[in-house]
């Protein structure tokens, strides 16, 4: 009897719940359905872009990071929730820190970036990133503390002017309201460097609507417990909550694997996402680097890796059906911003919007990217009812 082909996606964001998703629904009968496993640490997938959104309460956990068990019960996916603690790319195995050692025909890499915080002294010890659900919890669970807390200003600096900076200032911002003093600091001479003018000036517009303190061609030299030092001066930035939204790094099984990678730790693919070299594995997201088959490079983004994650579905079953793999065309189709509650800003395709309007818009567009229809539909008719509901 053959046995079926055993493909591991490791890592349940855009690139690996999406791949593992897509894959399920490609017509296996003449070849035989493939053994799925998905692979992550964490009990729930997380829609990123509305992490924002659960800390004005304008969203429930619910809503944006439902449990991999609930998205994946009506398929034949097996979901482990486990550590990756080593890949063997030559034997094709992985080894799991709880549940030992699992053999694959194919592997997906899709486990996303770290935000990095040696680079400067103290950030580790007192500064909170902001990438996971685990640290919007732990930032709301800081934020409630001082809240409740006599002092009259609650003073929050926040690290980098990026998407992630510029969208935490806002949301910060409109939930502490005349209590919260909001700096934002960039070392470069302009928010969302690489961002689209529109955006720009509707983030900058949002940032000074809110009294958000800007400081830009300002870098970090080292984080205290209370206070910020910064650079080329001795100037300094007291803060009850720091931010870090800088940087991007990869994590440490993949920085010990021996595959082609760039100067940043970046795992090298080809134009069908196949690792250079190693055809039976597949990389996307954070921790890959590679061009489509237009030359352009494929941007780390999440856009990029729910794109990426069609190709490495449909090259997975072309390569085990005997059909041609296809290389990646990747198409970039804007870029979309929370400005603050019910604010939002996005341009793209020829479009250009920002406001209440734009917030609908962003919802719409995000809800028909939520992974599967059941979820759409619960989380689509949450907010048609909303507002008809009382509050709790």
């Amino acid at each position: 009897m053959v046995q079926p082909h055993k493909i591991c996606i490791l890592g349940g964001g855009f690139g690996g719940l999406y791949t593992a998703l897509k894959l399920q629904n490609y017509p296996w009968s003449r070849i035989g359905q493939p053994e799925i496993t998905l692979i992550d640490q964490n009990e729930r997938f997380v829609f990123l872009p509305f992490l924002y959104e659960l800390l004005t309460n304008e969203m429930q956990v619910w809503e944006i990071a439902p449990t991999f068990e609930q998205l994946l019960k009506e398929t034949q996916i097996n979901f482990i929730q486990d550590e990756v603690q080593g890949i063997d790319p030559v034997q094709q195995q992985i080894s799991l820190k709880n549940q030992g050692t699992l053999d694959c025909d194919y592997l997906v890499l899709a486990l996303g970036g770290e935000t990095p915080l040696t680079a400067i002294p103290g950030a580790q010890d007192h500064a909170l990133p902001f990438r996971t659900l685990s640290d919007a919890q732990q930032l709301q669970h800081k934020l409630h503390a001082l809240e409740e807390s006599t002092q009259s200003q609650i003073k929050v600096v926040v690290v980098g002017a990026g998407p992630s900076g510029v969208e935490l200032s806002c949301k910060l911002s409109d939930r502490l309201g005349s209590r919260g003093e909001i700096h934002l600091l960039d070392r470069n001479d302009v928010i969302l460097k690489t961002g689209s003018t529109f955006n720009q000036q509707a983030a900058l517009k949002a940032l000074n609507e809110r009294q958000v303190n800007l400081q830009l061609n300002t870098g970090v030299k080292e984080v205290q417990a209370d206070r910020l030092l910064l650079d080329n001066s001795d100037q300094s930035l007291e803060a009850d909550l720091i931010l870090w939204t800088v940087g991007n790094t990869i994590p440490s099984v993949i920085a010990d694997l021996d595959l082609p990678k760039n100067d940043r730790g970046q795992i090298r693919t080809d134009a069908t996402l196949q690792v250079q070299e190693h055809s039976h594995i597949y990389a996307i997201g954070d921790l890959a680097t590679g061009v489509d088959v237009t030359g352009q490079p494929i941007p780390q983004t999440a856009q990029a890796a729910f794109q990426a994650s069609d190709y490495v579905a449909w090259n997975l079953w072309a390569t085990i059906s005997g059909r041609q793999a296809r290389g990646f065309r990747y198409s970039h189709l804007g870029e979309m911003l929370t400005l603050g509650r019910d604010e939002a800003a996005l341009a793209g395709l020829g479009l250009t919007l920002d406001g209440p309007l734009a917030n609908l818009a962003r919802r719409a567009i995000y809800l028909c990217r939520f992974p599967t229809p059941e979820h759409q539909l619960n989380v689509g008719l949450q907010w048609i009812l909303k507002p008809f509901q009382s509050p709790s």
